[in-house]
Parts: C-alpha cells; structure tokens; sequence
C-alpha cells in the first residue's frame, strides 16, 4: 500500500528540467523541445497549465536551487512532436526531494522570496550608479533601453533584470537566484556589469589587435591567457 509522507502534504511536486542555464525571475527564456521524456512534461504542463522547474546542470552537478518556467507561449510546433516555447520565470525553489516515477523527473519542493528590506536612502544612489554602467556597458554593444523607466522599477526587479542580460554566466546568474537580499543583488550586478565591460573591452582590442592593430602577446597576458 503506498503511503503518503508528510513532506509530500507540505512540498508541492512539480516536473524538473536540468538545464546548462540559470533561469532568473521575470528572464524571458525560449526552448526548443526535442528529448522525447520533455515532449511528454510540456504537454503535461500545457495540460494542466502546470510550470516547470528549471535547475542549472554544469555536465557534472545539479544544483538543489532553481526557479520555475511558465510556459508563455507555443511559438512552434513541429510534425515530430517537437516544439518551441516560450518561457519566464516565476518563483524560486529549493529542491527537497526528487521523484522519478514519471518519464521525467519531478521534484518536491519549498519556494522562497526576498527577505525584507527597510529603504535606505543610499538604495537610490545604488539603483543611480548601476544604471549608470548599464548604459555605459550598452554603448559599448550599442544597445538602446528605456533607463527612466528601469529606474522606476523595484529594487528587488531591477536586481534580476539586470542578470538576465546577455554576458552573465550562469555560475553568475546562480548566486543572484540564491540571494534573497534584492540590495546585496544590485551591489552584486553593479560589480558584475563592470566586468561584463572589462570582458567586451578586452575582447574589443584582442580583435584588433588580431587585425593587426595591437600587441596581441600583451592583451592576452592581461587576460590571464597563456604564451608559452
């Protein structure tokens, strides 16, 4: 006779996709569905309109935290049974236990938010000088945002919006899922965004220094990359 845990009264089960990404609250993330065990879990979840979670997968390690897809739309399909969707992510989640009962995995587990916050009149210097970056860092990549309304966002919004954005890994993007202190995220994504420029900078002048333009031994020496 089977019997119904405790832990399964308390953790929701939902179905589980490990993925070589980190999905991020309120990121727009398109999938491409081939592997015939997540064929069957979308269709489930369109079924039920059920989101799923994703959890990041280094070819080595799953991580227990991650964050859940809701299925915006099916942009296509295809007479194989394939498709592509798009996806956002919702909520975060810590994995409590998995379940391999279904063709896919699935996973119970407990969600949890931001702790809270008093406002602290530096927030608005901090939100400033990071938007700041942003928009040096886009001049760079050439890039165009709407920044007063990004000003106008939360700061707990604006700290996974920011990481969402192309040149974050997804080691990077992991720490900012894991952080419930949406001030520690801003701090976090004003450091980080300097590095995504040093990061455009450098490869900026190795690819003219590869035409011809620069000392190409010297910039990869700056960039910690081996001569010899």
């Amino acid at each position: 006779m089977n019997t119904i845990s405790q832990e399964d009264n308390v953790y929701p089960l939902i179905p589980l996709f490990p993925l070589g990404l980190v999905l991020l609250p309120h990121m727009d993330l398109p999938l491409h569905i081939f592997e015939e065990r997540y064929k069957i879990m979308i269709n489930a979840c369109l079924e039920s309109s059920q989101a799923f979670g994703i959890v990041y997968f280094n070819g080595t390690v799953i991580q227990k935290i991650g964050c859940t897809a809701e299925i915006q739309s099916v942009t296509r399909q295809y007479e194989d049974g394939r498709m592509d969707i798009l996806t956002r992510g919702k909520e975060r989640f810590v994995i409590r236990k998995t379940d391999e009962s279904r063709p896919f995995t699935q996973a119970r587990v407990m969600f949890f938010g931001d702790e809270a916050e008093s406002a602290s009149a530096d927030d608005t210097v901090l939100v400033a000088d990071t938007l700041h970056l942003l928009k040096a860092l886009d001049r760079l990549s050439g890039t165009r945002r709407d920044y007063q309304a990004m000003a106008e966002l939360s700061m707990a919004l604006l700290s996974f919006i920011i990481p969402a954005l192309d040149g974050f890994t997804p080691e990077e993007r992991q720490f900012f899922l894991e952080t419930t202190s949406p001030r520690s995220r801003l701090h976090k994504c004003k450091a980080a965004l300097k590095t995504v420029m040093q990061r455009l900078q450098l490869n900026a002048e190795i690819r003219t220094a590869i035409g011809g333009n620069g000392d190409l031994k010297a910039l990869m020496t700056k960039a910690g990359i081996s001569t010899d």
